[in-house]
């Protein structure tokens, strides 16, 4: 990979601004080692000035030197910058895409998408719609808020053969900086997509849950949510084991214990079921949009 690259994402909102600031902490720390990172400036245009100073304010003081910040200046970030992350919400990339120098800007160059809902080859199509100029190389790059501390589960889709192999694998240091990576098919990309952000997102309800309980048992919520953490934690290594959902409930109930009350009252309620229905509603949704 060559080093000295400049990075711009278009749009850094939530999720830009979380990949951003975890690449910087895990890739620009003093801990770090001092071999030349692949990246070492970084454009990040928001849509407005606005959105442009809340990323500043979250941008450490040690990193400030390697980051411009702009707001309404696409296609000057895209000139100036060697790859691209696409990070803008995805109802907006028409508008993006279509812009008049949009074309020439990306022409050749390594366009990271983390727009839900959106192929490469719509991508591809807005950017170039009549194949006039060198296309640009898309690849596509789901990660979840997880990003900001390292602990991202980022879904990659499995590149086309035309890539050239240092744009691959410079997709693979930034993302596998700011936590996991895995490669999935195009198929199999939209579920995927459902599922990394479902699984941040619709967890915290029975989380909130678990600590509603325990403030109404006169449990501090600051106390119970301390208990709550180590013990995903705990689960999530139990799981990393190899031990299957249901074979974790059963070794933790035990003969008219506490435990198997709280998972009789959630089996009454069909709160599995309702998970599942969340997912498939999920990608339903996101067949529909694509």
């Amino acid at each position: 990979m060559a080093s000295g690259q400049t990075l711009g994402f278009i749009g850094c909102g939530n999720m830009g601004g979380a990949v951003l600031n975890g690449l910087l902490n895990s890739a620009f720390s003093k801990s770090t080692s001092t071999t030349p990172n692949p990246i070492n400036r970084f454009i990040a245009c928001t849509k407005t000035a606005s959105s442009a100073s809340r990323l500043q304010t979250s941008i450490a003081p040690e990193y400030q030197q390697l980051i411009k910040i702009v707001s309404d200046q696409t296609v000057q970030t895209m000139q100036e910058a060697d790859i691209i992350i696409l990070a803008c919400k995805p109802f907006m990339a028409e508008a993006v895409l279509s812009e008049e120098g949009v074309r020439d800007a990306l022409a050749g160059k390594l366009v990271i998408s983390m727009l839900a809902g959106q192929s490469c080859e719509t991508l591809t199509n807005l950017i170039n719609p009549d194949a006039s100029a060198d296309p640009p190389h898309l690849m596509k790059a789901i990660p979840n808020m997880g990003a900001q501390f390292g602990e991202s589960m980022t879904i990659i889709e499995t590149p086309a053969s035309t890539i050239p192999t240092p744009m691959v694998e410079i997709t693979e240091w930034i993302f596998k900086h700011v936590g996991a990576v895995k490669y999935l098919g195009a198929e199999h990309i939209g579920l995927a997509t459902v599922l990394i952000g479902a699984t941040m997102a619709t967890l915290t309800l029975p989380i909130e849950g678990l600590l509603d309980g325990c403030v109404a048992e006169g449990f501090k919520r600051g106390d119970a949510m301390e208990l709550v953490l180590q013990g995903i934690r705990g689960l999530s290594a139990v799981l990393e084991s190899g031990k299957h959902p249901a074979s974790v409930r059963e070794s933790i109930s035990s003969p008219r214990g506490c435990t198997i009350q709280t998972l009789l009252s959630l089996e009454k309620a069909g709160t599995r079921s309702d998970f599942a229905e969340a997912i498939v509603r999920g990608n339903t949704h996101l067949k529909e949009k694509m």
